[in-house]
């Protein structure tokens, strides 16, 4: 017992030393508070895997074997691919940048990779890089261009010992740990030096991760040497470019050479999932989430969100100091279905209205569960009324000074009343708007 208690207090030494020794790059804290001030941004989940209309798990979920879905590629054709239409959909919708999965699950790389032929350039008939395309198309629109890696590949027989998933791939129960590492490092180096990004989305490091709930396993992982090295990717990333904002998808506090934290189909703190709940740290914050239930193209999945809830899930993102990643899973020919195109450009039409309370804020002090949030930039809070009952509001714990309280567009003023640190003022039914009813503060 006491040399296991000893080896956690050398791990957890080694990583608060390691976090020290990682210093930000002043372009690094610039590109921390650009994409802190951009607030929402588009999610592309798309591969080979799309020409089966069974999501981006199909590999896993089907159990195919990897010798029967290497014919996949064959089949990827995707000639309705347009570049600038999507990165000018993402505009239409406000969004101010773009993440695309360079490398799913299934090892398949949808970019021009020169470490391995399993790629979309070398293995379909379509033999484009739609990276690189999106890439000089997101330079043309001013948007920003991230790469999701997944971490986790069903694909590499070196991916060993295996984790939780992709048991049932054909792959022998063999293989060098450290040479499919060098594998993932060598294609997230080219990623890095080869495209104009502005940072990565990991995924897949829990596919490996020890079990949270046994606490002697997880030393038992690490005694067997079975690590990610995250510290050594991090280090090479920033190295060809300090200013690459690095996230991961490991649903832990950042670890170390991270610059920003994110959740999965939860807001920061929540865990309706059930792999949430991380504790919320110091870095800028993100939350991805689906237009149906599904990342990748699933034929059957119609289940689409209202544009009122996608609307709500961004404000909730911003008044918890977050920004709002949305996802389109683009059909086998490249396309983007039409119910996620007008979604989309019906958040758009409402950020042309109210984006000011969005973009460029912060989390205000004003929070009473997801009823009412608040968003603020300098002296100016934005309450948002999401749910209005009657016509009285009363927001407790409100101690800041008062210059004018308004409704935001019309500038009407709204009278208040403000004791005892309560503050109360009256929203009258005709002025109640049923999707989001924003108020302005003005503090002193």
């Amino acid at each position: 017992m006491k040399k296991l208690l000893a080896i956690i207090l050398i791990v957890n030494c080694q990583i608060l030393i390691a976090q020290e020794n990682y210093i930000p790059s002043k372009e690094n804290l610039e590109a921390r508070t650009w994409f802190q001030d951009a607030k929402f941004g588009m999610f592309i989940h798309w591969g080979v895997y799309s020409t089966l209309g069974d999501a981006e798990w199909v590999m896993q979920n089907q159990d195919i074997p990897i010798d029967r879905y290497e014919l996949l590629p064959a089949f990827f054709n995707p000639i309705a691919f347009d570049a600038e239409e999507i990165v000018a959909l993402a505009k239409a919708a406000g969004m101010k940048y773009i993440s695309i999965t360079t490398k799913h699950h299934d090892g398949f790389a949808m970019y021009d990779s020169k470490v391995s032929d399993y790629n979309i350039v070398a293995a379909t008939p379509y033999g484009k890089d739609i990276f690189r395309m999106l890439e000089q198309e997101c330079k043309k629109q001013g948007i920003k261009l991230f790469a999701y890696y997944s971490q986790l590949d069903w694909h590499h027989p070196d991916y060993f010992p295996r984790g939780w998933t992709g048991r049932k791939t054909g792959r022998p129960e063999a293989g060098e740990w450290n040479n499919y590492l060098n594998y993932q490092d060598a294609q997230i180096k080219e990623l890095a030096e080869n495209y104009d990004i502005a940072g990565f989305w990991f995924d897949g490091w829990w596919d490996q991760a020890p079990d949270k709930k046994n606490w002697q396993k997880r030393v038992k992982y690490r005694l067997e040497g079975i690590e990610w090295n995250l510290e050594k990717t991090y280090k090479m990333i920033h190295d060809v470019d300090s200013k690459l904002l690095i996230g991961n998808n490991h649903h832990e506090l950042p670890f170390p050479g991270e610059d920003f934290q994110m959740f999965e189909k939860d807001l920061p703190g929540n865990n309706t999932t059930g792999f949430g709940g991380a504790e919320i740290g110091r870095l800028p914050l993100e939350t991805c989430e689906t237009i149906n239930h599904s990342w990748g193209f699933n034929l059957q999945d119609g289940k689409h969100k209202s544009v009122k809830d996608l609307i709500l899930y961004l404000v909730k993102a911003a008044g918890n100091n977050a920004n709002f990643l949305l996802n389109v899973g683009p059909m086998p020919n490249g396309e983007i279905q039409k119910e996620h195109k007008d979604r989309l450009k019906a958040i758009g039409k409402w950020l042309q209205t109210n984006g000011e309370t969005i973009y460029g804020t912060r989390q205000g002090a004003v929070k009473l569960g997801n009823k009412i949030v608040s968003t603020q930039k300098g002296d100016t809070m934005y309450l948002h009324l999401l749910e209005l009952e009657g016509t009285e509001v009363v927001i407790p714990n409100f101690s800041q000074k008062i210059k004018k309280v308004s409704f935001f567009g019309s500038k009407s003023p709204i009278r208040f009343k403000q004791r005892k640190g309560e503050l109360t003022f009256s929203i009258p039914e005709s002025e109640q708007d049923e999707l989001d009813t924003i108020i302005e503060i003005t503090l002193k």
